[in-house]
């Protein structure tokens, strides 16, 4: 099982939608709305990064010789423009648009979560497959 198999973009959206609602409602209570929806704006960002990645993995690695390069420079934009977003959203509407930053440091540890505890149960369960070589030295 690879953590591309893992990655449930479904599940991480009704995840970021539910994180959504309690900050909104968490910050309502103290007065300040717009910081919950700037949080969503972030796990919203977060969820298209991810979405981004697995799409340019799977046009990349069809490739009869995909190249690493190309994949670096893709990343490199992509991780660009969203930072862009991010910062943009940030400093414009401030002091509740940080909480774009945030809600996109949440999303990137959903993401390690979600994706790593179906790989690690499936390892514990079965073990790590791997098959015996030898080295060559």
């Amino acid at each position: 099982m690879f953590p591309a198999v893992a990655f449930r973009p479904v599940r991480l959206l009704v995840v970021c939608v539910a994180l959504t609602g309690v900050a909104v409602l968490a910050a309502g209570f103290i007065g300040n709305i717009l910081f919950g929806v700037f949080f969503g704006a972030g796990l919203g960002l977060g969820l298209l990064n991810a979405l981004l990645v697995r799409r340019a993995v799977e046009s990349i690695t069809a490739e009869d010789h995909p190249l690493k390069k190309k994949m670096a420079v893709n990343s490199a934009i992509r991780l660009l423009v969203i930072s862009a977003v991010a910062m943009t959203a940030a400093f414009i509407f401030k002091p509740e648009g940080i909480a774009v930053l945030f809600g996109l440091a949440i999303f990137q540890a959903l993401l390690v979560m979600s994706t790593s505890i179906p790989v690690l149960k499936k390892i514990r369960s079965e073990g790590l497959n791997v098959v015996d070589t030898e080295s060559k030295d």
